[in-house]
């Protein structure tokens, strides 16, 4: 035979006789770094794969061949022995050692909705349909549900649809501060959320000693946070204090948290926020007792008492009658001893000092010998122009 033939010869023998003996290398490199994370000799698994490649009888035929054949043959059963236990030892490395069904059961997404954008790529979670508000809880602004909605929510690509789902809600928890949130995401990255509002929200204005009891009934128009209600159960009445509100499909936020503000504009900044009439959900403020009583009976409909008219809001319309404008002006630098009466209000500028406010405390009409600081409020009452006259010198 020619050298060519004789080459191509010993490389068929090398091959077929060595996927025996490169099938036990494999398992031994995999079996040893996958059980013990040490690796077994090389030099070791190679004598193994010749001595296997011998028993099957190829080699000792390969003995009495003539030329090259035999060594080819015996390189090539070496070559592919080393290249499977060096393959075996790689997989026992990055083999994951523990396989549960979950993860064999893991949802993946979709590859058509996968950004390839760095290593893993990433995926935008969009949110589909409306949001749903959480059973038991009060209403979700609007205000949240449409931020929710239309929010960029992007996550790596390589997470399961089980961890993208468990960020999802974290991410909305983190950014909104809500109570609670459910979250399922299809492979095509479509999300259904169902959530609950921020619980700061409602317990702020939850006094304390009372709790906050929800009913689904036709709410008047009109409705504001802070109006006291009766709740008709058929055979009593539960009064309460209206903490959250709302009715239609069209209405604007009612549940947004209050700004610390002062009561009487507080007060004020409460009646924005009112329901538009219909059906609806109406949360109040009731007595632990009252509260049992609402959630066993059947709240037939809502009454919306009378508070009258507020002393110092009767003023100010008067005031504003009388062509009067209400203000407050914050003092900046002054001189040190400086008095109400040192600034002569009045006489110089023709407006009144109802009151003082610093950090915390007020004085109420303050006489003339009242001190005045640098960062004070004044509560001032006069003509626009005197007001603004006034508001520009101390300023």
């Amino acid at each position: 035979m020619s050298l060519l033939e004789q080459f191509l010869l010993g490389l068929y023998l090398g091959i077929v006789t060595g996927i025996l003996p490169g099938l036990v290398a494999w398992t031994l490199g995999f079996v040893f770094r996958y059980f013990t994370r040490v690796t077994v000799p090389a030099l070791g698994v190679m004598v193994l794969a010749v001595a296997l490649a011998g028993v099957q009888g190829g080699l000792l035929g390969l003995l009495d061949v003539e030329g090259i054949t035999s060594v080819v043959a015996l390189l090539v059963v070496m070559m592919v022995s080393m290249y499977c236990h060096s393959q075996g030892d790689k997989m026992g490395a990055e083999f994951p050692r523990r396989v549960s069904l979950r993860s064999i059961r893991e949802r993946t997404l979709s590859s058509d909705v996968i950004d390839r954008v760095g290593r893993f790529g990433q995926v935008r979670v969009s949110v589909v349909g409306e949001v749903v508000e959480m059973e038991g809880y009060a209403p979700l602004s609007n205000g949240i549900k449409t931020r929710i909605k239309e929010g960029d929510w992007t996550f790596p690509a390589n997470l399961s649809l089980d961890e993208i789902e468990r960020r999802f809600a974290e991410a909305l928890v983190d950014e909104f501060g809500l109570a609670d949130v459910s979250v399922s995401v299809d492979p095509d990255g479509n999300a259904r959320v169902v959530a609950a509002p921020p619980m700061g929200g409602l317990s702020k204005r939850v006094p304390r000693g009372k709790r906050a009891v929800s009913v689904d009934v036709l709410v008047p128009t009109g409705v504001a946070i802070g109006d006291e209600v009766d709740v008709d159960l058929g055979d009593s009445t539960v009064r309460g204090k209206v903490v959250s509100a709302r009715s239609g499909k069209d209405e604007t936020q009612k549940t947004a948290e209050m700004p610390e503000v002062d009561a009487a504009v507080s007060e004020v900044s409460r009646g924005a926020s009112k329901t538009t009439g219909g059906d609806g959900r109406i949360t109040v403020a009731v007595d632990r007792s009252d509260a049992t009583r609402i959630l066993e009976g059947e709240p037939r409909r809502v009454l919306v008492r009378s508070r009258g008219n507020r002393r110092e809001y009767e003023l100010i319309s008067h005031l504003r009658s009388a062509g009067k404008v209400f203000e407050k002006v914050d003092i900046g630098n002054v001189a040190d001893g400086t008095t109400v009466g040192s600034l002569d209000v009045r006489g110089s500028y023709g407006v009144i000092v109802l009151a003082i406010r610093r950090g915390g405390e007020r004085v109420v009409a303050p006489r003339g010998d009242q001190p005045i600081k640098t960062g004070d409020s004044l509560f001032v009452v006069g003509p626009r122009p005197a007001v603004e006259s006034f508001a520009e010198a101390v300023r």
